[in-house]
């Protein structure tokens, strides 16, 4: 059990206000399933927040395949650096537009756009760690 907003977080989907770097991470590795909220009623005293039960379940076979686990937390961290700012500006200093367009990312979408598969292209495209 966790506070509301943080398994909505968790939980979030590509393209909702919520979907983030917690969101991208955690569903990497794990099957997260929001089952049911808490009011603050149910607790002595009642807190000043609502909760929410989640279920992590560790995925069997994941569900992207990362060569470089590194790179695919660099590449998360760097697209939500800035969340208002397009992936051209917060991946300027790991790969071009160019790039972007080459993996079929329009370069001006916004990072709580993408998919878990298309996070995993982005890091895979880039170079291997020397």
């Amino acid at each position: 059990m966790l506070q509301k907003e943080v398994v909505d977080r968790m939980a979030a989907t590509p393209g909702s206000k919520d979907y983030g770097r917690l969101s991208v991470m955690l569903q990497w590795q794990l099957r997260v399933e929001k089952l049911f909220d808490v009011r603050p009623g149910a607790f002595t005293p009642p807190p000043k927040v609502d909760s929410s039960v989640v279920r992590l379940v560790p995925h069997a076979t994941a569900p992207i395949q990362v060569r470089d686990a590194d790179a695919f937390a660099h590449v998360v961290r760097a697209a939500f650096a800035q969340r208002r700012k397009t992936l051209r500006n917060n991946l300027k200093g790991l790969m071009t537009a160019e790039t972007l367009e080459s993996l079929g990312i329009d370069p001006q979408r916004r990072a709580e756009t993408l998919t878990l598969i298309e996070f995993a292209a982005l890091a895979n495209a880039l170079p291997p760690a020397a």
